[in-house]
């Protein structure tokens, strides 16, 4: 069972679920009411379970969790599921009312992600973890890597540059992809990434180099429809490939157009305090973090890399040390899960 609570969560454990297919398994995806999310499992013909609504209110979270836990542990009695994967809190809780294992997923530091800690982690028997990070749980199993290889590695990604046409640009064009995330996720609760004006001052600065195109968590802005992302979502990391800087306030995409070899710079109140973005900024330097208080200085080290020539061949030698320095994420997570059913044949 593969429970689906965020559009990320699909690229993560995609090629997982394609090769543990390959090798007999049985997988059931469930996924909430996120449209992005269903586009994509449709997209790439994954029949889900579907969980209903998200709520952002930390009581409608809470009632939220409560009714997928119950919806969750009949769909695991009834398909009798031998291990689940996820990246959240309620297939860790079905796991206690079952026979099924959990295996969770999960990329952010114990400190930015107390409810994870208390009400995921200790009912989890596999906590997948970059090894990056440090963690209370002894559950914890860590790996040279990150998310973002796990469906960005070169083994499984190959970008399509007919992307190129489709959003209307050439194979050589400068471009700017910005992304603008809306800060209601549970461990989101007090954070926040650019502003309005922010925003402003940014597009003035970069159209004066070349294409800016704006892809939005939260409804765009009016102001802003003129840079509305040209592709679908699904096309989205063909096209940052071939972009000429990453700017925003979101964590995934600002790691994703780093080991992609991009440019990448973020501006949030995360800023310094998770330890993957870290190691990316601090021992490769293929993406860079700054406060929202320190906008002044986000935005001039990005006026220095604009005039910066052969900025892309840099980022991409940067890129192959990371590379060599890291595993085949899909492969040890597929390895991992495969070797542990085939020993525990009898968990139901």
């Amino acid at each position: 069972m593969i429970d689906i609570g965020h559009p990320a969560h699909i690229h993560l454990l995609r090629y997982t679920s394609e090769e543990l297919k390959k090798r007999g398994h049985n997988v059931f995806f469930s996924v909430r009411d996120i449209p992005v999310a269903k586009r994509l499992m449709d997209y790439y013909e994954m029949k889900y379970f579907d969980l209903g609504k998200k709520r952002n209110s930390i009581i409608g979270k809470l009632w939220t969790i409560i009714s997928q836990d119950i919806k969750l542990l009949f769909f695991v009695w009834k398909n009798k599921i031998d291990i689940g994967l996820s990246s959240g809190i309620v297939l860790p809780h079905v796991s206690k009312l079952s026979k099924m294992k959990s295996f969770v997923f999960d990329d952010d530091d114990d400190a930015v992600e107390p409810l994870v800690v208390k009400y995921a982690h200790p009912f989890s028997d596999i906590v997948f973890t970059p090894s990056a990070i440090k963690r209370k749980t002894p559950h914890a199993l860590y790996y040279n890597g990150c998310h973002e290889l796990a469906y960005l590695h070169p083994n499984y990604f190959t970008p399509d540059v007919m992307v190129l046409k489709k959003a209307g640009l050439t194979e050589n064009e400068i471009f700017f992809i910005l992304r603008f995330v809306a800060f209601n996720g549970h461990h989101d609760v007090g954070q926040s990434g650019i502003s309005l004006e922010q925003k402003k001052n940014l597009i003035s600065l970069l159209s004066q180099y070349g294409r800016v195109i704006i892809t939005s968590e939260k409804p765009i802005e009016s102001d802003f429809e003129q840079y509305r992302l040209p592709v679908p979502p699904e096309e989205i990391h063909s096209l940052m490939y071939y972009a000429t800087m990453f700017i925003g306030d979101s964590q995934t995409m600002t790691s994703e157009a780093a080991i992609m070899g991009v440019p990448a710079l973020k501006c949030n109140t995360f800023a310094g305090k998770l330890s993957v973005p870290n190691e990316l900024e601090y021992k490769y330097g293929l993406c860079y973090a700054y406060h929202p208080n320190e906008f002044e200085k986000f935005y001039k080290h990005i006026e220095m890399l604009l005039k910066q020539p052969n900025i892309k061949k840099e980022w991409c030698d940067k890129k192959e040390k990371f590379l060599q320095d890291n595993i085949d994420v899909t492969a040890f997570f597929t390895d991992y899960i495969n070797n542990y059913s085939n020993t525990n044949k009898k968990i139901n």
